[in-house]
């Protein structure tokens, strides 16, 4: 119980992970809550972390399609070709 105590505690780290391992993590928390082999308490705090991960992957994705936006269209809606993807 303690490392999802830990885990809990460090919520705002999330920031720093790639899409695929918030992803992988999520669907750890989620296997484990299906099982039903988790404490209520350990149950409530691994599911405040998957929220967590879940913000985490809803804006990584939103930002990804912006990027994806920004290269296929111009003003016109008309392929434009490419920016670089960081240029904003």
């Amino acid at each position: 119980m303690t490392d999802m105590n830990d885990a809990q505690k460090s919520a705002g780290d999330v920031s720093s992970y790639s899409f695929e391992k918030a992803v992988a993590e999520l669907e750890s928390i989620v296997a484990r809550l299906e099982r039903g082999d988790v404490a209520l308490d350990e149950s409530i705090a691994i599911y405040e972390r998957g929220e967590a991960l879940k913000k985490h992957c809803e804006t990584l994705l939103s930002a990804a399609e912006n990027r994806i936006e920004k290269i296929r269209l111009d003003r016109a809606s008309k392929p434009q070709g490419t920016e670089p993807l960081d240029g904003e």
